[in-house]
């Protein structure tokens, strides 16, 4: 399974392409960020979030995309960027037909760490760790992009809706 974890911003739209199957080892394929500058206009900043992941669907041909449940965050400005970012992902999964899985971040913490408090260094480390790599993904918003793809492949949710997807255009 492939799948593109989405870490959703404005400034930095954290990315990664991790293929595997839950029990197997795992593999990045692709790590980075999308970034944008908070002196462009928003509608600017949207089109290159959007852009960046649609080439990385386009390349990577991912089965899912993964991205971080946007949460309430007491800087309102900052939730909707998150927002609208997360949004992008969301409609390319939609155009193109792909399975979404969204991922709260307590959820992908206790996914890669076993602690749903971890902090951001003790997710870095763990992915690190997971995925055999030489050194830790920077900035912080690509190591949770693979955090939450590899959540999302151990957790299985994106193999079940795969699986209800097929069924249903079977009927």
């Amino acid at each position: 399974m492939r799948v593109l974890g989405v870490d959703p911003g404005l400034t930095r739209c954290g990315v990664a392409v991790i293929e595997g199957t839950p029990g197997r080892t795992l593999s990045a394929i692709y790590v980075g960020v999308i970034t944008t500058s908070a002196q462009t206009p928003i509608e600017i900043r949207l089109a290159s979030v959007e852009q960046g992941i649609e080439e990385l669907v386009e390349q990577y041909e991912p089965e899912v995309i993964a991205i971080e449940r946007v949460f309430s965050q007491h800087n309102v400005r900052s939730a909707m960027g998150t927002a609208q970012s997360a949004a992008m992902a969301l409609v390319i999964a939609g155009r193109r037909g792909i399975t979404v899985a969204m991922h709260t971040p307590t959820e992908v913490k206790a996914a890669v760490t076993g602690n749903g408090r971890a902090d951001k260094a003790q997710v870095t480390a763990m992915v690190t760790r997971i995925l055999g790599l030489p050194e830790a993904p920077k900035p912080a918003d690509a190591a949770d992009a693979v955090a939450i793809a590899i959540c999302s492949i151990w957790r299985g949710s994106a193999q079940r809706r795969i699986a209800a997807a097929l069924a249903a255009g079977a009927r």
